[in-house]
């Protein structure tokens, strides 16, 4: 694709099509320049809500080849791909690859050095590999959503970002961009086997640190990081918006109480976890007087990790996204730009979503002349 630019630049992708941490993690790779195909199988059932393909930002970057996998002319097509692919990335039940004829060995017969990616919920192996879930069953099992919500409230699911994008599209960008470096060393490749439920659990590491150094208690709202603690919560403000803090050293709390109103000398002690219900009480009084945008100006001068709680469009247009760039507009959609950012080989947008296919021998014509004409090396 023209106009690639970033670290992956010339790195060939084959994404056989899914949806959600999947087309995340293929997005994230073309992002940073790598040539990503978009392998659709005809006579896949539509989603259950329609989508706008032209506005899934997910689909970001990449060009469109459908095949039919159960025809074998079809299957020979996409092995030809395979063999001047880097990365091969799906997101199947297991055994779904091997029955179409394309698994890991077929392909890494063809190609030696490719990366096989592969991202499930579960994993390839164990007595849920089979099953079916989505974010919320993976996160569940991860014994990270036990964690998240208020006391004695049931366990509050967060969106599908930590499952789905963290521990699974993430995941996978990272150990594809492993793969790869190990595989320009040996000249080898290898299968990635990636699982959501895996993931989000690494996601949690500090926490069972927390739990091993009894700094955390399996009771929700009650440690320093789930609402527990009154320096680290979010509160109402006068106007029915919202302030989010995070005054966890003392610096920060002091700084915090000050913008409060409040003398440290006649409240108890930060870390008196006795007294913290009682000191949220207090806060969400204090943050109800004013308006979002009276703390916004307390605030403004002191260190007090203290940030009003934004909507989308208030982020996309906050002083310091549009001073950095962080949201842009893509044939008119606005959307989070490539993240993270490296000075010499930025990474970018490619090409806007699309439903328009590319002949697959454009591809193939493309792939043998390698790196893609009007890309950086």
């Amino acid at each position: 694709m023209s106009g690639a630019s970033g670290p992956l630049t010339g790195v060939k992708v084959l994404e056989i099509a899914g949806v959600g941490p999947g087309p995340f993690c293929a997005m994230m790779l073309s992002d940073m320049g790598a040539d990503v195909i978009r392998i659709e199988r005809a006579g896949a059932p539509p989603p259950l809500i329609p989508i706008d393909p032209v506005k899934n930002l997910l689909h970001r970057g990449r060009r469109i080849v459908t095949l039919n996998l159960k025809d074998s002319e079809n299957v020979k097509t996409l092995l030809a791909l395979v063999e001047m692919a880097d990365v091969l990335l799906e997101g199947y039940r297991p055994g779904v690859m091997e029955r179409l004829g394309l698994g890991p060995d077929v392909c890494l017969e063809r190609n030696p050095a490719l990366v096989y990616a592969r991202m499930t919920g579960w994993g390839q192996t164990g007595p849920l590999s089979a099953y079916a879930g989505h974010d919320i069953n993976y996160f569940a099992v991860s014994g990270s959503l036990w964690m998240c919500g208020r006391a004695d409230e049931r366990p509050l699911p967060n969106l599908n970002m930590v499952a789905d994008m963290g521990g699974g599209g993430m995941m996978m960008a990272y150990g594809i961009a492993c793969g790869l470096l190990e595989a320009r060393a040996s000249g080898m490749g290898q299968v990635i086997d990636s699982s959501m439920t895996e993931g989000t659990a690494l996601l949690g590491i500090m926490m069972h640190g927390y739990r091993a150094m009894d700094r955390w208690v399996d009771e929700r709202g009650a440690n320093l990081l789930d609402g527990g603690a009154h320096f680290y919560e979010v509160y109402e403000t006068s106007d029915n918006g919202f302030m989010a803090v995070g005054a966890i050293e003392p610096q920060f709390y002091a700084d915090l109480l000050r913008g409060l109103g409040l003398n440290a000398a006649d409240l108890p002690k930060q870390n008196d976890r006795t007294q913290w219900p009682a000191m949220r009480e207090r806060f969400a009084e204090i943050f109800k007087s004013r308006t979002r945008a009276e703390w916004e100006s307390i605030f403004a001068d002191l260190d007090a990790c203290a940030t009003p709680v934004l909507t989308p469009d208030e982020a996309i247009a906050h002083p310091h996204s549009m001073a950095r760039g962080s949201f842009g507009k893509i044939a008119g959609v606005p959307q989070p730009m490539p993240a993270p950012r490296f000075s010499r080989t930025p990474g970018a947008v490619q090409a806007p979503p699309t439903d328009v296919e590319t002949d697959v021998a454009q591809i193939l014509r493309d792939w043998q002349e390698g790196p893609i004409a009007g890309t950086s090396q």
